[in-house]
């Protein structure tokens, strides 16, 4: 009986001892997961890493430091030797892709060494350990390498061994704020570690197994001893020969550079605005042409005086890329940390092109419509020309390409300052207006009386060269690309836009320059210039080649500067910066007078006969005294061969200035008429008061 029971009684133990075994096998990995959501390892300082900018083609422009002003430059496999990866991992960890975080040959071998000598002598830790140690520095004994054994697990979890290698090449110290290799390589060899020599790559190697006493800028003999030492490594692993080793030990040792830093003020901004998973983000900007442009700007901010500045933005039309953005005349200057590519400043008359532009693609006018520039009121408005000399009858091609005010004004009174802005503001652009408070734009617009931006302008630019569409700018490879197959917003049909361009083309170029047509080679620019009130900003904007340019100069406070005209201070800039540009040349195209429509070879075709300026109808006039002595009114009117009438008795001119000059009798009311030769006239009411005081 009990022998035919037996055979059964030995499977049940059988099974009782499986299910025990998977049982125990269930918890411990329950427990082991409870553990690990319990206390899971700390990963901040994988997440913090110094941003880095990078210009179009990868070369480094600016990168931030995190906490304590450390260097921990996220590393980037895919941009890091990968012969240097493979003798790492040889080195430092040989099984790194075989075992599970803990090498358990490493560890038999480091407790037998141990055992033989009384002492370690040979260390277990792998590179996934040495990892942990980073993210969670302890002190260095038994207890905290038990630890990063049990880290070293959990991070294999989470990560893969390529995740892991970059997480240790981003943490690892190489020497006093340098962590991660990327910043190591920049700084003591002063290029990324895309390609390293073998003696670079032997004291990369070796740095952050004793980091500081292997400094090769504080401690050269030292760092050449754990070079040498790494190479002996390598020849053993046979990962290098004794030839390539002897002569990676005769490679001089390097000192400590600064890092790079370039487009101080767009780099910066661009790499804080970096993912923290990124390792670095690619800007479009080019390394190259920046590095010849911020000297520009910090000569021509010190021609001007101690408390001046400059800014330069170069925008490639096509992609609306942006290939260099100069912040600042230097850090150096007073507010040189302000980047005044973004400051909202007054651009003078830079906006006159679009004010044309508008008139042109709205049908008021054409190139050769005539304008008057004459003086004349709008409302309470009475602008002057920059030179107070006033030219008659113009063409809007005359007007614009000399920047004359009353024709401008008097063309964005018919396109309407609220179109102006509102058009603006439908292609992205914002204008600001000086005052708070202030619900409607006015025409001051037209002689830089409102606010905008550097970038802002770029765009407008940008705009012109691309047949009138307005885009925004790319500051990103990725946005660049985008870019073209983007439509944009329409600002102007493409003919109104093209005249435009033809006409700043015109525009005499600045003292010492010779004119574009005239040189063989150089790029034919379009160009505007604009001065703000009291000098305060000088601008200049430009069309050449495929590129759009704006510069600025001024003080970043704001304040006035004597002098200091757009034409003067910015427009030298702005011809030396498309000197620098590979533009192809262009060739000009004919300046040969064309005929406006019909319909629109005047402004204001219904406007025949003279046309009454001061006083205006029904205006009320004080004066200071009546009679032959006083000094009277002069008087004005646009038109040819004037004669004027008051009630109408013929008044006499001026014998020295040959103008017009009214001298009432006493106070009341009259009647003004002003007729020209064809027997055309204007005719105003107005009253004559004595001034306060006068009987």
């Amino acid at each position: 009986m009990s022998g035919g029971w037996g055979p059964l009684a030995g499977e049940k133990e059988t099974i009782r001892r499986l299910t025990l075994g998977l049982v125990t096998l269930v918890a411990v990995e329950t427990a082991v997961f409870a553990l690990d959501a319990l206390a899971p390892p700390d990963m901040s300082r994988a997440v913090r890493s110094s941003p880095v900018a990078l210009d179009h083609r990868g070369a480094w422009l600016r990168a931030l430091p995190v906490e304590d002003g450390r260097w921990r430059i996220r590393a980037d496999l895919t941009r890091t030797d990968p012969t240097f990866q493979k003798r790492l991992v040889a080195v430092e960890d040989a099984r790194f892709w075989l075992h599970p975080g803990v090498d358990p040959f490493s560890v038999v071998r480091a407790i037998g060494s141990a055992v033989v000598h009384g002492r370690p002598t040979s260390g277990a830790s792998t590179l996934t350990m040495q990892t942990a140690r980073l993210l969670e520095p302890r002190p260095r004994n038994l207890g905290s390498k038990l630890i990063e054994m049990i880290r070293a697990l959990q991070i294999e979890g989470r990560l893969s061994k390529r995740e892991i290698l970059a997480l240790y090449l981003t943490l690892a110290p190489y020497g006093g704020n340098l962590e991660g290799v990327r910043a190591a390589s920049l700084s003591y060899f002063g290029h990324e570690p895309e390609t390293l020599t073998d003696g670079e790559q032997a004291l990369l190697i070796a740095l952050p197994q004793s980091p500081e006493a292997r400094r090769p800028d504080k401690r050269p003999e030292a760092a050449r001893a754990a070079r040498n030492a790494v190479l002996a490594k390598l020849i053993r692993a046979r990962r290098l020969t004794e030839v390539e080793a002897t002569e990676a030990e005769g490679e001089p040792l390097p000192l400590r550079a600064p890092f790079p830093s370039l487009a101080w003020h767009a780099a910066g901004e661009l790499a804080r605005a970096a993912p923290a998973s990124q390792a670095s983000v690619v800007s479009t900007l080019d390394a190259g042409l920046q590095a010849r442009l911020e000297p520009l700007a910090a000569a021509a901010a010190r021609a001007q005086g101690p408390e001046n500045t400059a800014a330069i933005l170069v925008v490639e039309i096509k992609s609306r890329a942006v290939r260099a953005a100069v912040g600042s005349g230097g850090l150096d200057r007073p507010g040189g940390w302000i980047d005044m590519t973004r400051a909202i400043r007054s651009p003078g008359s830079s906006l006159k092109p679009f004010i044309y532009g508008f008139a042109f693609d709205d049908g008021i006018a054409a190139p050769d419509t005539q304008l008057e520039d004459t003086p004349r009121r709008f409302a309470d408005y009475q602008p002057e020309n920059f030179d107070r000399v006033f030219h008659g009858k113009v063409t809007a091609r005359e007007a614009l390409s000399h920047s004359l005010n009353v024709p401008a004004v008097e063309l964005l009174e018919k396109v309407g300052p609220s179109s102006f802005e509102a058009r603006m503001a439908g292609a992205g652009i914002t204008l600001v207006r000086p005052k708070k408070g202030v619900t409607t734009p006015g025409l001051a617009i037209a002689l830089g009386g409102v606010g905008i931006s550097a970038r802002d302008l770029a765009v407008l630019y940008a705009a012109l060269g691309d047949g009138g569409v307005a885009k925004p700018l790319a500051w990103t490879e990725d946005e660049a690309a985008r870019r073209p197959r983007q439509g944009g917003d329409r600002l102007m049909r493409t003919e109104a836009a093209q005249s435009i361009l033809d006409i700043l083309r015109e525009t005499p170029p600045p003292a010492g320059v010779t004119a574009a047509p005239l040189t063989k080679g150089r790029p034919l620019m379009a160009f505007k210039t604009g001065t703000s009130y009291g000098f305060r900003d000088a601008v200049a904007a430009g069309v050449v080649g495929g590129y759009a340019i704006v510069v600025w100069t001024g003080r970043a406070d704001g304040g006035a500067r004597g002098g200091l005209t757009g034409r003067d201070a910015a427009l030298p800039l702005l011809f030396d910066v498309a000197d620098l540009l590979d533009a192809p040349p262009s060739a000009p195209r004919p300046i040969a007078p064309r005929a406006a429509p019909e319909a629109l070879k005047r402004l204001d075709p219904t406007a025949d006969g003279p046309r009454l300026i001061f006083p205006p109808d029904g205006a009320t006039v004080q004066v200071e005294a009546f009679g032959r002595k006083a000094r009277g009114l002069a008087l004005a009117a646009g038109g040819e061969d004037l004669s004027w009438y008051v009630n109408g008795e013929p008044i006499d001119r001026d014998p020295v200035s040959g103008r017009a000059i009214w001298r009432p009798d006493s106070p009341g009311f009259y009647k003004l008429s002003v007729v020209d030769a064809q027997g055309r006239k204007a005719q105003a009411k107005v009253r004559i008061k004595a001034a306060p005081g006068i009987n």
